[in-house]
């Protein structure tokens, strides 16, 4: 692996680079498990680590090996979520008039939006209004920060061979599918790369679910655009298959399905190894 000033800020996120690269680039914004000392919550420290995608981070670390780009983020979601638009601002939540634009969406409405009001029904994460100089910070210190370094990784990737294979990588509750793929109804990736990740991971013995009961969010809206070879995916994974969210670790499944994990990211490596050469080829 390879690593640059760039590739790293404490707390906030982590870019692992493989020494040869291919066009290949995962993420996962809602592992982050190094609580900001700034952050003041009133809940249970339990109760915001259930809201975590537990160690997908750690699920997906093989990937720079594969000639694949990861980049992690260390801040926990219920703290601000990358995967939000930075307007999605609940103004309910302030103690002050928001001084930029804001459109709460219903994922504010639901305590999700861009700073999590709940972790659960019933669950709120404060106890109090925070300010506009607190959500500013987190904006500018860790939301921004972050999607300059996928904005990155994804450049680099797409100047190697006018393209890119980005999965952003998820877990989701028990009771769902072992797995959903999600291109916000084809508009943020080709559907052949959909469609093989899906006869994969099926051929596995997985379930496999497209778009449901998640089509991928900010992150795919920001970065997918198939017609310009810019595939991106949401890739979730269901906690039921390697994690006790009771007791908040891992089940007897993990180290089975990081091996299943493994062998996809190697499949996906190929893949995109495969495209890159038929298309040297064909110049």
């Amino acid at each position: 692996m390879t690593e640059n000033s760039k590739d790293y800020i404490a707390g906030v996120y982590r870019l692992k680079r493989a020494a040869a690269p291919l066009p290949l680039v995962f993420d996962s914004p809602h592992s982050g498990r190094e609580y900001p000392d700034d952050f003041n919550h009133a809940c249970a420290r339990e109760a915001l680590q259930r809201s975590e995608d537990n160690y997908v981070d750690d699920l997906f670390g093989c990937a720079p090996e594969a000639g694949g780009t990861l980049l992690t983020a260390l801040f926990p979601r219920s703290y601000i979520d990358v995967n939000r638009s930075v307007t999605d601002i609940d103004p309910a939540m302030l103690a002050e008039p928001w001084p930029g634009p804001h459109r709460a969406s219903r994922r504010s409405a639901a305590g999700t939006g861009l700073i999590h009001r709940t972790v659960r029904p019933g669950t709120a994460v404060y106890n109090q209004k925070l300010s506009v100089k607190e959500v500013s910070y987190r904006i500018e210190n860790y939301y921004k920060p972050y999607h300059r370094a996928l904005a990155m990784a994804l450049a680099e990737a797409h100047a190697r061979s006018g393209q890119f294979w980005h999965i952003n990588c998820h877990s989701m509750s028990a009771a769902q599918p072992d797995f959903c793929i999600g291109d916000r109804s084809g508009t943020s990736c080709s559907r052949d790369f959909v469609h093989i990740l899906h006869d994969f991971l099926k051929g596995l013995g997985y379930q496999v679910a497209i778009n449901q009961p998640y089509k991928g969010v900010e992150i795919l809206r920001r970065y997918g655009s198939p017609a310009q070879g810019r595939n991106s995916v949401q890739l979730e994974i269901s906690k039921a298959l390697y994690w006790n969210e009771e007791e908040i670790k891992k089940s007897s499944g993990y180290n089975a399905l990081k091996d299943d994990i493994q062998k996809l990211i190697s499949f996906c490596a190929a893949w995109a190894d495969g495209r890159v050469a038929v298309d040297l080829a064909a110049d």
